[in-house]
């Protein structure tokens, strides 16, 4: 029972984290390298305070880290920490077409 307890919330995270095209676009955004909020900001064209509340919930689902420079934080996918929505979305993104959470298998649809 604990098992699938964690399997669906892990699958509650994931869906929550693919349910939103700003979340997706900040990911895609970091795939090509570490960004300050500033700079995604103006590549994403989105005001300040919307970036930083989806590069929050990115964060806690152990997507995104993030390190100080000085005045200024960047912000970059994750290597190391590893959630089940976390590894997921990046399964999806690197270009596979199904992914498996618990027991449940999610799959993208081919052009």
């Amino acid at each position: 029972m604990a098992r699938q307890n964690r399997d669906l919330q892990a699958l509650a995270q994931f869906c929550h984290i693919l349910g939103d095209k700003t979340r997706l676009r900040i990911v895609r955004t970091l795939q090509e390298g570490e960004r300050n909020v500033t700079a995604l900001c103006k590549t994403l064209k989105l005001p300040q305070p919307t970036v930083s509340r989806h590069l929050a919930i990115l964060r806690m689902a152990g997507l995104v880290d993030n390190r100080r420079e000085g005045k200024e934080i960047h912000y970059s996918l994750s290597e190391y920490r590893s959630s089940g929505a976390a590894n997921a979305l990046k399964t999806m993104l690197n270009g596979d077409s199904a992914v498996r959470i618990g027991p449940v298998v999610i799959g993208l649809a081919k052009k």
